[in-house]
């Protein structure tokens, strides 16, 4: 067995190839309320200062700091998709929820993005 060979199968057994999952690690705001309209969930992971300011109805709010315990409410067979402000706490929530064998996926651009897609927003 070549080196190359040997690392491919290393590779092949610990990571998760893109035909393992329908979403990529990050998804756009319209194809986010898409997904939550059929089912997937939502985590919202800002502050609670910034979920009171506004937030999706549908959405399950855990500050990205208390992420881990984020599985404690989801289900391993629905799809996860993440948002914050603008992007950026989401992506890092999503990876910790693929690293635990979720599929998530980011929502690009935020509440704002969200928003403006037309997603619903409690304030």
């Amino acid at each position: 067995m070549t080196t190359s060979t040997f690392a491919s199968r290393l590779r092949a057994m610990f990571t998760r190839n893109r035909d393992d999952s329908t979403l990529g690690s990050s998804v756009s705001a319209a194809r986010a309320v898409e997904l939550v309209r059929d089912g997937a969930a939502l985590i919202d992971v800002r502050e609670s200062q910034e979920w009171k300011a506004g937030h999706a109805p549908q959405a399950i709010h855990v500050p990205l700091g208390k992420i881990d315990t984020a599985s404690r409410r989801l289900s391993a067979s629905t799809p996860v998709l993440v948002v914050c402000a603008s992007g950026m706490r989401s992506r890092t929530g999503a990876k910790k929820l693929r690293d635990a064998g979720f599929e998530a996926a980011s929502v690009s651009g935020g509440m704002s993005a969200w928003e403006q897609a037309g997603g619903a927003v409690r304030r």
